[in-house]
């Protein structure tokens, strides 16, 4: 179950709040906010803390500025954005999909450190120009250098960091191939990762020096996303070509709206069949319904032969049909956004041809050949 916490939209973007958010909020404020104290004596009471909340919010404001520059590029190439969420180790903007071309993927990955560098460009211009001084200099100093390390780290060339969008982006444009851009991209961020972790596990195992912790904690996350990467653009390449028919389940549960249910109890009985639900179809073998074999608990069993499969059956949910000669990879993606294990799969007439389930896919899988790296 997702916990995040829907906290309204922005721009007509959902956005979200993680729960370990409001740990990291509440480190940032108690401990910039106990900086600000040792740095100004003047400050008193629970004015220092209070300045740290602020500053914490305005650096998540940061985070939420760099998501929200992915977010209208993406938007402007017709992509929908589906959330943005922020979490323990920064923000995230959940695109609808991937953009069609490698100039359009660069674009939507170089968005974000851009706002990031801007950003620091502007509060430092302000620091210098404006002469402020005291607890608001130091904290417009502080913002300018976070944005300045969220941009610079941003580019680091793997995944799943901005930087490995754009060497994706890249090698894509060179070989025109998008999964290979991802596979290297993905190597680059797990090392990157294992860098990471070295730098934060090696203080800690040889001096017992918890300096570098959250290096181990940053690496960790590299390596197990940039593996995540690697896994599904192998599958995206194993699945290319493939269309939804090539996954329907052979004698899939089909019947037709004309059956009684006698008949239709009579028949799975003959042909010995476990399904728990099946597809309905009229006289021209068009989907028109479903019926759960649990409904027939409502009718009582003399009256099955009086009874056709139409007067019990239930509609089916438009976002559960797919069209056959679609994208295999588009059938993954709509069981994934709408957490179901099937799909219903029709011609482009509305004519019915089987079931897809989300385990066939996973042995169509398993008996593809295996891709040359080359």
């Amino acid at each position: 179950m997702n916990s995040n916490i829907r906290v309204g939209s922005l721009f007509g973007i959902p956005f979200y709040i993680s729960p370990s958010w409001f740990l990291i909020l509440g480190l940032v404020t108690w401990s910039y906010g106990d900086g600000l104290a040792a740095q100004f004596p003047d400050l008193t009471g629970a004015s220092p803390l209070l300045l740290g909340l602020v500053t914490a919010l305005l650096l998540f404001g940061s985070v939420l500025a760099h998501e929200l520059g992915h977010s209208f590029v993406a938007i402007k190439q017709g992509i929908k954005v589906e959330s943005i969420t922020l979490f323990i180790f920064g923000g995230l903007a959940s695109l609808e999909k991937e953009s069609e071309t490698p100039a359009a993927a660069f674009w939507v990955a170089i968005a974000g450190p851009a706002v990031s560098l801007l950003l620091f460009s502007i509060l430092t211009t302000i620091g210098f120009t404006t002469h402020i001084t005291g607890p608001l200099a130091a904290i417009t100093a502080v913002l300018a250098a976070i944005n300045l390390s969220l941009g610079l780290f941003n580019l680091i060339p793997g995944l799943p960091l901005d930087g490995g969008n754009i060497l994706k982006a890249i090698v894509w444009k060179v070989t025109g191939n998008p999964y290979k851009g991802v596979k290297i991209a993905s190597i680059v961020g797990q090392a990157f990762g294992w860098i990471a972790i070295a730098s934060g596990l090696l203080p800690l195992v040889l001096y017992g020096n918890f300096d570098n912790i959250w290096n181990l904690l940053i690496g960790s996350f590299l390596l197990q996303n940039a593996g995540k990467s690697a896994q599904f653009a192998r599958v995206q390449e194993l699945l290319t070509g493939l269309t939804v028919a090539d996954a329907v389940t052979p004698n899939s549960p089909i019947i037709s709206q004309d059956l009684t249910l006698r008949e239709f109890v009579d028949q799975r009985t003959l042909t010995g069949s476990n399904w728990q639900k099946f597809l309905v179809t009229n006289e021209s073998g068009h989907l028109v319904g479903e019926l759960a074999l649990d409904a027939l608990k409502t009718i009582r069993s003399d009256r099955w032969a009086h009874t056709l499969v139409n007067e019990l059956m239930q509609s089916v949910e438009p976002s559960t049909i797919i069209i056959s000669d679609r994208p295999l990879l588009q059938a993954i993606e709509q069981l994934e956004s709408r957490q179901v294990t099937t799909l219903s799969v029709t011609n482009s007439d509305g004519v019915l041809v089987g079931l897809l389930e989300k385990a066939a896919v996973i042995n169509l899988l398993h008996r593809q050949p295996q891709i040359n790296p080359a």
